[in-house]
This record gives C-alpha cells, sequence and structure tokens, in this order.
C-alpha cells in the first residue's frame, strides 16, 4: 500500500515534517536543563547521547528510520556489546526487520491458595527466524535476550490486544476502496467510450440455418483484412472475431427496411469523477494528511494576511504525538548506554527520564516568520491596550495575558533590563533609537541649565531660555516618541504638549522681561519699552541681548 502514488507522498509529507534535517544541525537535541546534577553528569549524557546518534548515524539515516517505523508500526534494534567489556558501552546498533522477529512470553499456570488458577510469567525473550515468523514458527529460531532488543511499536492495537498496528493501518481499507473504483472506472470507459456500428444484414425467406450462414460469411468478408508487418516484411492476414466491444451483427427478415448500418453512441458521462475523488478524499483523511499539502495545485503561502486552517493545526499536533512516541527510541538507547558505562543506576532513570526531553529540528524559515508575526500581533496589543495601564489595568497584566510572559520571564527581563542600565554599549543603543546623546540634550549645562549654562559662558540662570518649554520634551512629533500619528489619543496628546507649551511661553516671556525691568538703570531708553505689538520671540531677543550687554 505505501508504494501507491498518494500513500507515498502522505508519507513523505509526514517524515519530512517530522524530521527536519540541516547542514551541521543535529534533527534532535537532548535537553537536560531541569536536571538536578552537576554539570560534569550533565555533559557526560550529552556525550553518550551525541555517540547513540553516531551508532544510528541519525543525521543521515534519521529520516529512513523514523518512515520504517511509521510504516511498519514496529521498530526493533539489536545492540551488540564486548562480552568481555561490558563497561566499553553499545559497540554497534543492527536493524531487524520485524517480520522475522517476535517478542516471546513463557508462562506457567499457579494455583493458589483459595483454589484459583493464576498465569505467571516464567521468562520473555525474542526470537528470530530469517524466514519469517507466524503462529507454526513462534519458538523455531535463534533466542535472543530481551535486554539485547531496542523495540519501539507505535502503541496501536487490535481490539484483541494482540498485534501492533501501523500508522497506515486504518488506510488500508480506504486505499483498496480506491483502487477498486479507479479500476472499475478505467474499465467502463474503455468498454463504452468507443462507438460502435450496428449492421442489419437482409437475410430474405432464408431458413434459420441459412441465415446465419449467410451472416456468417458477411462477417468474415468484411472482417478480414491484410496487414503489413513491419518487423518481419510479410504481409499477413489479420482476422477479427467478434466481441463485446467491437461491432453487431443482427439478420433481418423480409419485411424489414432491408440491409442498414447504424451507429451505436458510446458511454456518456465519461468526465465524471465524483467517486474517484469521494475516496481519495476518504483516504486522505486516513492518512493524517491536510488535502491542501497533497494536491499539486494547491500552493504554499504564509506571512501577513495568511491564515492556518483547522487540518494544519491537527497535523501540526499529530506531528508532535509521533515525536513523543518515537523518542522511546533515544530513551531505550540512552539508558541502556548509561547504565554499561556506570554512569547512573538502573532506578535513577525514572527520575531521570521525568526531566529530559528532546527539542526537535523545525523549519527555520517558516518557524522564524511565525514567531515573528506572533511577536508583531503581541506588541500591536499593548499598543492599543498601553493607555489604559495603571487606570484600568496594571503593568503585570499587560505582561502576563498580552505578552504572554511568565512569571519566571518578567523576572528574568526586569534583571536583564536592570543591568543593562549601567552597561555603556545599551545606553548607546538606547541613544541612537531615541535621537538623543548619552545622559540627555544637554545644551551647555543640561536641560535645566538652559541656554544659559556652563558651555555658553553664560550664568547657568534657569529662567534663561532652558523654561519650561524646553523640559517639556520640546514639543516632538509623535512619531518620533514612538507613537502613530494617525492615532486618536497621540493627536490629542500632542495638541494638549502644544497647548502647555504655549502658555510656558507667555509665562516664561513676562518672567524675562520682569528680569530685564528689575536691572535696568534709571535711565530707560526706547529700546527698553515693551512695545504691545512686538512679537515674543522678537521680545525675547531684545531682552537677552540687553543683558548681554549689561
Amino acid at each position: 500500500m505505501s508504494q501507491r502514488p498518494e500513500v507515498e507522498g502522505a508519507i513523505s509529507e509526514i517524515v519530512n515534517e517530522t524530521v527536519v534535517t540541516e547542514e551541521e544541525k543535529s534533527p534532535v537535541a537532548l535537553v537536560t536543563d531541569k536536571l538536578n546534577i552537576s554539570d560534569e553528569i550533565k555533559q557526560t549524557i550529552h556525550e553518550e547521547y551525541d555517540n547513540i546518534l553516531n551508532l544510528l548515524d541519525f543525521n543521515n539515516e534519521g529520516q529512513d528510520i523514523f518512515r520504517r517505523w511509521y510504516t511498519d508500526g514496529r521498530l526493533y534494534f539489536h545492540i551488540i556489546i564486548d562480552p568481555n567489556k561490558p563497561r566499553d558501552g553499545i559497540q554497534e546498533l543492527r536493524y531487524i526487520d520485524p517480520r522475522r522477529i517476535k517478542p516471546v512470553i513463557e508462562t506457567e499456570v499457579y494455583v493458589g491458595e483459595n483454589g484459583v488458577p493464576m498465569q505467571i510469567e516464567k521468562q520473555r525473550y525474542y526470537v528470530y527466524n530469517q524466514f519469517g515468523t507466524d503462529a507454526t514458527t513462534a519458538t523455531t529460531g535463534v533466542k535472543i535476550a530481551w535486554d539485547s532488543i531496542c523495540y519501539v511499536h507505535s502503541g496501536i492495537q487490535e481490539t484483541n490486544n494482540t498485534m501492533i498496528l501501523g500508522y497506515l493501518h486504518k488506510a488500508l481499507k480506504p486505499s483498496n476502496m480506491l483502487t477498486m473504483v479507479e479500476d472499475a472506472t478505467v474499465i467502463y470507459r474503455l468498454s463504452r467510450a468507443p462507438e460502435r456500428r450496428v449492421f442489419y444484414i437482409d437475410v430474405g425467406n432464408l431458413p434459420k440455418n441459412k441465415a446465419e450462414q449467410y451472416l456468417k460469411d458477411i462477417m468474415s468478408r468484411y472482417r478480414n483484412k491484410m496487414v503489413y508487418d513491419a518487423t518481419t516484411g510479410e504481409i499477413r492476414e489479420d482476422k477479427k472475431f467478434l466481441s463485446f466491444m467491437e461491432d453487431y451483427w443482427l439478420p433481418r427478415r423480409e419485411g424489414g427496411r432491408g440491409t442498414e448500418i447504424s451507429t451505436l453512441p458510446g458511454g456518456e458521462n465519461l468526465g465524471e469523477m465524483a467517486d474517484v475523488e469521494y475516496f481519495k478524499e476518504k483516504l486522505y483523511q486516513a492518512l493524517n494528511v491536510p488535502v491542501s499539502r497533497l494536491q499539486s495545485e494547491s500552493t504554499m503561502s504564509f506571512g501577513e494576511g495568511a491564515s492556518i486552517t483547522r487540518e494544519e493545526v491537527k497535523f501540526g499536533k499529530f506531528i508532535y504525538r509521533l515525536r513523543n512516541r518515537f523518542t522511546q527510541l533515544f530513551d531505550q538507547l540512552l539508558s541502556t548506554q548509561l547504565m554499561l558505562k556506570g554512569i547512573i543506576a538502573r532506578e535513577d532513570w525514572n527520575v531521570i527520564r521525568q526531566k529530559i526531553h528532546y527539542n526537535w529540528l523545525k523549519d527555520t524559515y517558516y518557524s522564524e516568520m511565525k514567531n515573528l508575526e506572533i511577536i508583531q500581533s503581541r506588541v500591536s496589543a499593548v499598543d492599543r491596550f498601553i493607555n489604559y495601564a495603571g487606570k484600568l489595568v496594571s503593568w503585570s497584566w499587560l505582561r502576563r495575558n498580552l505578552l504572554m510572559q511568565t512569571e519566571e520571564e518578567m523576572k528574568q527581563l526586569d534583571e536583564e533590563m536592570e543591568a543593562e542600565k549601567n552597561d555603556p554599549r545599551y545606553q548607546a543603543l538606547e541613544a541612537m533609537t531615541s535621537g538623543m546623546p548619552p545622559g540627555g540634550m544637554g545644551m551647555g549645562g543640561g536641560m535645566d541649565g538652559g541656554m544659559g549654562g556652563p558651555g555658553m559662558g553664560m550664568e547657568g540662570d534657569p529662567s534663561a531660555m532652558g523654561g519650561p518649554a524646553m523640559q517639556g520634551g520640546m514639543g516632538m512629533d509623535p512619531s518620533q516618541q514612538g507613537m502613530d500619528p494617525n492615532d486618536p489619543n497621540a493627536q490629542m496628546m500632542q495638541q494638549q504638549q502644544q497647548a502647555q507649551q504655549d502658555q510656558d511661553v507667555d509665562d516664561h516671556q513676562q518672567a524675562v522681561v520682569g528680569a530685564a525691568a528689575g536691572q535696568q538703570q534709571p535711565e530707560e531708553d526706547d529700546e527698553d519699552q515693551i512695545d504691545p505689538d512686538e512679537l515674543p520671540t522678537d521680545r525675547i531677543t531684545r531682552n537677552i541681548e540687553a543683558l548681554w550687554k549689561r
């Protein structure tokens, strides 16, 4: 069944999605972050895991190994060690055909004290037979110790729990039905597609026997043809015999319309493929692969504006279950290797197994695009709710429900942000992104000192050009402050800032004028008089020039 094009395409799609291979990257990585053991033991476990992958040649043969497991539902490896040096660990892993090996569990009946018979396991082992194993040859062959075989199955069993089934078992019936429907469709089209001729031969008043003989003579006369044989160069007589796909010859008695040749039309609706498409869809459903992945005319699109279907979500979860089931192969081989080398004890493995997991390699480009879209959507949600922070919701609520940060992640990020404040590298980056030099805008003695700071050679008068208008952010555009100019909230905030700045300018002008008037000489010139029609900026400039002269 796996040789059918539809089934083969589905298997390839599943294998390629599960085991992703890239240059200089392992398809499966061991993660031991949650293990409460020393770093030396963790490093040793990683080294032994790499040895297991090398023995399997998983970087090159990983897809073939997974394909055999998915197709057969069973996977056997014979663990070869050196009996004289068991501390050297596993020396070789040999693949065994599942049709040639079978597990055997011998039991014996034991009668308890209450008289109830009980079955007790006596021993278990594997039997290998190169000619295959069945009910008659279950115990004939080579016996192999139970611990010497690494056995991983699909976990799917028959109703009576006597046989392990593969993932393709449920697709067996739809595949056979699709094959029969396709064959029937081809036969129907071949038999009904051509048009046939109907010969009505007038036999007059001839008796039945003579009429049939006359009809056969007519048939043989018109059906014999001289055919040129291109292979031998000879001309041979090619006799055609009547069949259900050829013409019809019917006798007609006297009184009819005489000899007649008519045409029998071919079958209609030969282009209908609804029944074939129905069984093909049933087959795709049994294979657990989205139909869009198996159709040649469909295209793959992802990025902004793309949506994911429910079938893709189900397919992703199915791949996740397959990976978890297949990792039993690594668990068995790694535990055997660690116990043979004396790194851990048998009872320690159950604790270690609960705290390790495997990180499967994914398609890099697709994963990056998907993660980027998720981050962008979360940041957009935060931008829409940021005005409500501290009013309707807390900052912790935003980080926990919109950015999906856990308590550990928030704590770690807070520590990192606190550490980056004193790092000059990040201060320089922050200055570049904000358009300000490290330490503020400092036009002389800083914003508080205004234009009259030490850098200008003037006294640091807070009232000189460094008033509230400059301290309020210089009236920057919302887009320079990281806000959307089209946002109504941003526009309102900009209007409020502009109104506040205008009021601050007026107050600042009055303060400057008052300071200038208090320092004037008794004799006032015309230049020091305040003109009501004079512009505020010109008035400020004139007063500063007067102060500078004094």
